[in-house]
């Protein structure tokens, strides 16, 4: 199965009406609206039934419609997903996964609700969060624990404080749980979505993160301001400069095959098929951009 398109993952606090009216307006491929971290614990019931109320207003825009609940330890994720679960919820985003015990605990209540809800079982994605040193150890069977599972997201703070790695400005210390997280991803073919950027004002910095997330192997990133969206969307699809290799790459590979050349290069450097995949790859990725963008109206 190929995966979707998700350069964009915008958090919605679910206790801001405010916000979510804005949201309905913004580009991202997937908004997710927020029960969990901006959302104070005295407000909770009060964001879980605005945020199942809103759920409806978005359907059929184009983009995926997720909540982020709040963890299984808290006592409040069964709630969230009772209030929250109908035909308009896409995916729900799931904090503090520990292992694939978490994953599964969570698809066998969403299949019951889905079964008593009338909604085909299964249909209702999940995304994780990565963000403990435990779930970094365990991401591979994290991200292949269901078929729900769409993408998994990394989240660097909470992972620091976990792992008591100390976050500097250029984030060295944070390329291993990264890689592992987008290696894993990658292994079970769902989309990585990279940790959120906390400078939501720096969108310098900002675009530096989403390239070295990109570097990385990452295909999405969490977003909390609408102003990081459209940078997600460009930076997370392949740029000119990549199309024109990829065209190239593929051309020069089917002339020398033409021509009936076992070693064939270009600028220097040989072409194996490996190389021809990742153009292809490139050119396939352009088209389902192009599509996704087609369907939100852009």
């Amino acid at each position: 199965m190929t995966a979707p398109i998700l350069r964009s993952m915008l958090s919605v606090p679910g206790n801001q009406q405010r916000f979510i009216d804005k949201a309905l307006n913004v580009p991202a491929d997937i908004l997710c609206f927020d029960l969990e971290d901006s959302v104070a614990w005295d407000d909770k019931p009060a964001a879980r039934d605005t945020v199942a109320a809103a759920l409806p207003r978005f359907e059929a825009r184009g983009r995926l419609l997720c909540v982020r609940i709040n963890g299984l330890d808290t006592g409040l994720a069964e709630h969230d997903l009772a209030a929250i679960v109908g035909p308009s919820l896409d995916v729900v985003n799931l904090p503090k996964v520990v292992d694939a015990g978490t994953i599964r605990q969570v698809d066998h209540y969403l299949t019951l609700l889905e079964r008593t809800r009338g909604l085909e079982p299964g249909g209702i994605r999940l995304i994780p969060w990565i963000e403990t040193a435990a779930a970094v150890v365990h991401a591979y069977e994290i991200c292949a624990a269901s078929p729900r599972i769409l993408g998994v997201t990394f989240g660097a703070d909470d992972y620091a404080t976990d792992s008591g790695v100390v976050r500097t400005p250029e984030a060295a210390e944070l390329n291993y749980p990264r890689a592992v997280t987008s290696n894993a991803a990658a292994a079970a073919g769902v989309v990585p979505i990279d940790t959120p950027t906390t400078e939501f004002r720096d969108l310098a910095k900002f675009e530096r993160d989403l390239t070295a997330a990109r570097h990385l192997g990452y295909r999405g990133k969490f977003c909390i301001h609408p102003t990081q969206v459209e940078i997600a969307n460009r930076v997370f699809a392949p740029s000119d400069d990549e199309l024109a290799w990829a065209r190239r790459i593929i051309d020069a590979y089917e002339a020398g095959k033409a021509e009936g050349r076992g070693a064939i290069a270009l600028d220097g450097e040989m072409i194996d098929d490996p190389l021809v995949d990742r153009a292809h790859q490139l050119l396939d990725w352009t088209r389902r951009v192009a599509a996704r963008d087609a369907q939100l109206g852009r």
